[in-house]
């Protein structure tokens, strides 16, 4: 019988259990897939912790690449045996075998390992969709990006350098300075030593940033409105240091007529076409050599609370995957 990280309670990473599970045939509109790779995301421990509630008992993960076994009713665009990837969809994906809407998968092209895709499709489509519609990142645009040795962090760099932006990001250490600016990031600015804010405006002439793209949340929110210029845009697209507090929108306007948005990849992606289009330029981009997924933590799948400890800690860079 297959296994899977399923939990019961929410709270800390022990509260993750890798048990037996059933996993029947596919329904109308969905596959079985048979995971080879799975991926890692921060938004995962939210879930585990209950910051994002999801209804109880539940699977965690969103991301995963492998192999159809079988397809059911009215699915046409995948087949058995297609090597498959996907990101979003219903959380579940901390398994050796799942069931999910076959509409959510994408075939993998060749020259795209399944680790490789299990470890950029939710990170990678993120990025795409962050610097190709939230806002549209031209050349010679500066941009900050927090979080710039991260997994997320360390694919924008790569691709706001081939797209010829100029890259300020945010790091916690010097050697994820030294990490990222390996990555394209042309000012590495370790934020627990320096004012990050009054740096921007010094790479910028006093001007300020048109776009930050924010992460980290409660801990650079305020510091981030402080770095764009006037009208704008605040991309607040997670919150790894903790939920943002209520503010009064008024500030925006103090602060230049900002605009800010709470993007989602599950929006942007909504969509069958959008989905295939995300997908397409993403892999387009690393096929091309411009944008490089590196792996740089590998664990087993049964390992999901070890893998929580670390991504929470701070330990990890880069992309991590955890094998079936």
């Amino acid at each position: 019988m297959p296994k899977a990280i399923r939990i019961t309670e929410t709270g800390v990473p022990e509260v993750m259990r890798w048990e037996d599970v059933e996993v029947g045939e596919p329904g109308e509109g969905q596959a079985r897939i048979r995971h080879t790779a799975v991926g890692v995301n921060y938004i995962d421990t939210y879930h585990r912790s209950g910051l994002y509630p999801l209804p109880l008992p539940t699977g965690l993960g969103s991301e995963g690449a492998g192999v159809v076994e079988a397809v059911g009713p009215r699915v046409t665009h995948v087949q058995a045996s297609d090597r498959v990837a996907y990101a979003g969809g219903p959380p579940g994906s901390y398994a050796e075998v799942r069931l999910l809407p076959a509409d959510r998968l994408v075939k993998l092209p060749e020259g795209i390992t399944d680790p490789q895709a299990a470890a950029m499709m939710l990170k990678g489509m993120t990025v795409q969709y962050l610097i190709r519609r939230t806002y549209r990142v031209q050349p010679g645009d500066t941009v900050l990006f927090h979080a710039a040795a991260g997994g997320v962090g360390l694919i924008a760099c790569q691709w706001l350098k081939a797209l010829g932006a100029t890259v300020v990001g945010t790091v916690g250490s010097d050697a994820k300075a030294q990490l990222a600016r390996a990555h394209g990031c042309d000012h590495a600015i370790v934020y627990t030593q320096e004012d990050f804010p009054k740096r921007v405006r010094e790479l910028t002439g006093g001007q300020g940033v048109p776009v930050v793209y924010d992460s980290v949340g409660q801990c650079t929110f305020q510091g981030s409105l402080d770095c764009l210029r006037p009208l704008g845009l605040m991309v607040s697209f997670g919150n790894a240091s903790g939920p943002v507090p209520p503010f009064e929108p008024s500030l925006l306007t103090q602060k230049g007529s900002l605009y800010l948005t709470r993007p989602t990849l599950a929006t942007y992606t909504a969509s069958r076409a959008d989905l295939e289009a995300t997908a397409k330029d993403l892999f387009d981009v690393v096929l091309s050599g411009k944008v490089k997924i590196e792996i740089n933590h590998t664990y087993a799948l049964r390992d999901a609370p070890q893998v929580h400890r670390d991504l929470e800690g701070r330990q990890t860079t880069g992309s991590v995957v955890m094998l079936p």
